[in-house]
């Protein structure tokens, strides 16, 4: 226990997800083992500015590290969770006015290897999930940005499959393996609304 200790405090006190390789394999050699799992889950929050009133505030994201290293080989799963509005265009399509929307929960995991553990910082991964949906939530907005957040959403309709193609579309540009879930806490529906990619082969 006492040398599980001591390497928390030399390789994980300031954590890097680039440095993955070399803090597993301390852990191993430390630990004399072949293989190691390491997990860390945590909020992370992003600064996001209101679209009209212009106001500063941070959006908290759950972010989560699930790293492996078996015989010198590491793969590393990195996950960002955030919120969207989704306004769904069937709806739009079919309404007279106004459509049926609702609050959705994006996941987004990158997978990693050794020689590029983490291709994707959570801070872009987080902006690509708020870039998929029919607009993206605020956590404070005053009146003024009631409005520009409704009829940006109006304007860009988007379904569960429309967001988890779209952000496979551009992990897929980037050349970035990955696996997308959304989910729809549906508002006219007693059930979720859920689409979900996965695309671990890039090249």
């Amino acid at each position: 226990m006492s040398r599980m200790l001591e390497l928390v405090h030399e390789h994980l006190r300031d954590f890097d997800p680039r440095e993955l390789p070399t803090t597993l394999k301390a852990a191993a050699d430390r630990l004399d083992v072949d293989g190691v799992r390491l997990a860390v889950s945590l909020p992370i929050a992003f600064e996001v500015v209101s679209p009209a009133s212009g106001i500063e505030a941070w959006q908290a994201s759950d972010v989560s590290i699930h790293a492996a290293l078996n015989d010198d080989a590491v793969v590393a799963r990195t996950t960002t969770e955030t919120d969207v509005t989704s306004l769904c265009p069937c709806s739009k399509a079919i309404s007279d006015y106004g459509a049926h929307n609702q609050r959705s929960r994006v996941s987004l995991t990158v997978l990693g290897m050794s020689d590029d553990v983490y291709p994707l910082p959570v801070h872009r991964q987080f902006d690509m999930i708020r870039d998929v949906g029919s607009t993206p939530v605020f956590p404070i907005i005053k009146r003024v940005d009631e409005r520009v957040v409704t009829m940006n959403a109006h304007d860009n309709p988007a379904f569960v499959e429309d967001m988890a193609r779209d952000l496979s579309q551009a992990c897929r540009a980037l050349g970035v393996a990955h696996e997308v879930r959304v989910r729809n806490f549906e508002s006219i529906h007693s059930h979720d609304a859920v689409a979900a990619v996965t695309c671990t082969n890039i090249g």
